[in-house]
């Protein structure tokens, strides 16, 4: 199955009232357990890498590439993104490195700043085939759920939309990055109420708080991709606690990491049935 472009997945799951898993990469084993549990569920998948992470392995070149590879061997329509971009440059050397899509993340600039940021970045990557998701709302809320006052608001959502052109748009409805917990509340009615003002596929970052039946609930009320990162990591890591627990002898990485890896592909497995359901 060759590497697949971001419109090619999204399209027809939001055209079938279905959600689209998204899900983020820290290293490549979790990149071969995410590709794995998809194949597991015969489901298309996003391999997401961040801006964070590139930092993280000190620049984006090794895993993009990596993930690339990993996507291209893959027997599912396999999208690779560049997640919460905040570089033009970083943007840049994803599309020469063969990713189809890139969230370039304004979100923390005034308005109208965010608006020509975004709109250039969007001129810039859609003639070249790069599929462009943005963020309007405040998302970040890493010490908590943020306040109500910072969600999404549909009119503003649409204009954003018609000025910057962008394929996609991350919306703030209630959920919030690295959740350790799964009790987010979303708002189903603001989801609605901007997907009847949007005309592009809403994305919902900080999945990983909400409950599953809530996830499926909020696909029914008009969000198509779902971003995940926060649970595989608590999967992984527990996966490695347990492995390490039971043999305080263990030293071998590829042992430990195995059992990360099998804990990591199950859980998106079991995610893309609540996703798809």
């Amino acid at each position: 199955m060759p590497l697949s472009a971001m419109y090619e997945i999204i399209g027809p799951a939001r055209a079938a009232g279905r959600g689209v898993g998204a899900f983020n990469v820290i290293g490549v084993e979790h990149a071969e357990a995410i590709v794995t549990g998809a194949e597991a569920a015969h489901a298309p998948v996003v391999l997401q890498i961040s801006e964070n992470c590139a930092a993280y392995h000190g620049a984006l070149a090794p895993v993009g590439r990596a993930c690339v590879a990993i996507a291209r061997s893959a027997a599912v329509p396999v999208a690779v993104h560049l997640d919460h971009a905040t570089s033009t440059e970083l943007v840049q050397e994803a599309a020469g490195l063969g990713f189809g899509s890139v969230m370039y993340d304004a979100s923390k600039l005034r308005y109208a700043h965010n608006v020509k940021a975004t709109a250039e970045v969007a001129r810039w990557c859609q003639p070249r085939g790069l599929w462009v998701e943005a963020e309007l709302g405040e998302i970040d809320g890493k010490n908590g759920v943020h306040s109500p006052v910072a969600r999404t608001v549909p009119g503003e959502a649409a204009d954003y939309v018609a000025a910057t052109g962008v394929d996609a748009l991350a919306v703030a409805v209630g959920s919030s990055h690295a959740m350790l917990t799964r009790d987010a509340v979303l708002d189903f009615g603001l989801i609605g109420a901007i997907r009847r003002a949007v005309d592009v596929p809403l994305v919902l970052h900080g999945s990983s708080g909400v409950p599953d039946r809530d996830l499926a609930a909020a696909i029914g009320a008009g969000l198509t991709k779902i971003n995940i990162a926060t649970q595989l990591n608590k999967v992984f890591t527990a996966a490695i606690r347990r492995c390490l627990a039971d043999d305080a002898a263990m030293v071998d990485p590829r042992a430990y990491g195995a059992a990360g890896r099998q804990a990591l592909a199950e859980e998106v497995a079991r995610l893309l049935g609540v996703i798809r359901a």
